[in-house]
């Protein structure tokens, strides 16, 4: 399958490119208490180690407001302030931050949002509109009758509509439910009738697990329909979980890929190998590389090599041994209490090789990386396009710009 991206409209959090043909970001949101900067700035550095690249954090008050400068400060990667209800703390956001993200339906005044605009606009930074169920205007809940998928997208677009009014295009746009098919309907009724770049994201989707899977279905469906230009995967959990689920969807359906990406095979009767745990252990000892490399970890020799042939690297157990082969091909066999150390030891290798020829240089078995270092990170797989795809659904017509 071709995934073709919906072209849509380009802006710049901080340093990262949001639409047009910027490849999808992956998003989180700090779970600490924003005015407690330790902890604050300590969560945020895990969520950079683990490759996040834009993070949010609340802002509910003064206090939290005030301590913007030292997180932002202490970061690496752009900074989205979270508004609710007060529009005097996004005006002091606008002064540090990346990005401030407003709900124009629980914002207050129309002028307060001109003020928020007017601030945004002076530092050229972007505005995150999130709509959501919980903040509809009373009269599209009377239109609808619920917090329908139509009433979210007809919000979303009055409220860009209003900001366009206004001359103000720098925006990116959220449409958020905690059901997969009220997120999917609401998103791609918007995505229809706007070219605005889409933060997408199940809300409230539930633990790591539930929510897992929940956004694997709605981001997926949406990523596969060229829907989406950044998205933040919701989990009640670590949020450095959000980060590694967003990963595996954007791997999954090969728009991205970063880091190792295991293949296990699911287990049977000729496993002769402890696959569970040497595939856990892979993800946790080799988390720390950046370099795309798909790894394979299979249990016996029946379809061992045909099955990892589509690995970089891989290893395979039959006979009271193990067998190491790399692009489909035997390199070698090796003691079955040899086998994970042989592997990890071959991955970081295979990842300095790879890094190496990024940087021009090379390097060889045994040999430390003093060649130099380069930090490939994100690499993009799917194909960048300039059209829009070609989607058939039947859907309402909502109200055009007035």
């Amino acid at each position: 399958m071709h995934i073709t991206r919906k072209k849509t409209r380009q802006i710049q959090v901080g340093s990262v490119k949001i639409g047009g043909d910027a490849p999808i970001s992956v998003q989180s949101m700090c779970s600490t208490d924003t005015r407690d900067v330790k902890a604050t700035v300590a969560q945020i550095r895990q969520l950079e180690e683990a490759g996040c690249e834009i993070i949010r954090v609340a802002v509910p008050d003064e206090e939290a407001a005030a301590v913007l400068p030292q997180i932002k400060a202490a970061m690496t990667v752009p900074l989205i302030a979270d508004i609710h209800f007060d529009h005097r703390l996004a005006l002091k956001a606008a002064e540090v931050v990346d990005c401030v993200r407003i709900n124009p339906g629980n914002i207050g005044a129309w002028w307060k949002v001109q003020e928020v605009l007017k601030a945004v606009n002076e530092r050229g930074i972007p505005l995150r509109v999130g709509v959501n169920g919980g903040s509809l205007e009373r009269p599209l809940l009377d239109k609808y009758g619920w917090p329908s998928p139509e009433a979210l997208s007809e919000s979303a677009l009055n409220a860009v509509h209003a900001l366009e009014d206004e001359g103000f295009t720098n925006m990116k746009v959220s449409l958020k439910a905690s059901d997969v098919h009220h997120a999917i309907d609401a998103y791609y009724l918007f995505s229809t009738q706007s070219n605005h770049p889409l933060h997408i994201g199940i809300t409230e989707a539930g633990t790591a697990m539930t929510g897992a899977v929940k956004s694997a279905i709605g981001l997926g469906w949406l990523l596969s329909q060229g829907i989406g230009d950044t998205l933040r995967v919701s989990l009640a959990a670590d949020p450095v979980e959000e980060v590694k689920v967003g990963f595996e969807i954007l791997k999954s359906l090969e728009l991205r890929h970063r880091g190792i990406n295991v293949i296990a095979c699911p287990t049977c009767g000729r496993v002769e190998i402890d696959v569970v745990r040497m595939a856990n252990e892979l993800e946790k000892k080799l988390g720390h590389i950046k370099t795309p490399l798909n790894v394979s970890v299979l249990g016996c020799v029946v379809n061992g090599i045909g099955e990892g042939k589509e690995a970089d690297i891989g290893i395979a157990g039959g006979e009271g041994k193990g067998i190491l082969f790399k692009k489909g091909k035997l390199m070698r066999k090796v003691p079955i209490e040899e086998l994970m150390d042989t592997l990890i030891q071959e991955v970081e290798l295979l990842a300095k090789e790879k890094e190496a020829e990024a940087d021009g240089s090379t390097v060889h078995a045994g040999e430390a990386s003093q060649n130099g270092h380069v930090e490939p990170g994100w690499e993009l797989i799917g194909h960048a396009a300039d059209e829009q795809s070609t989607i058939v659904r039947d859907i309402p017509v909502l109200p055009t710009k007035r």
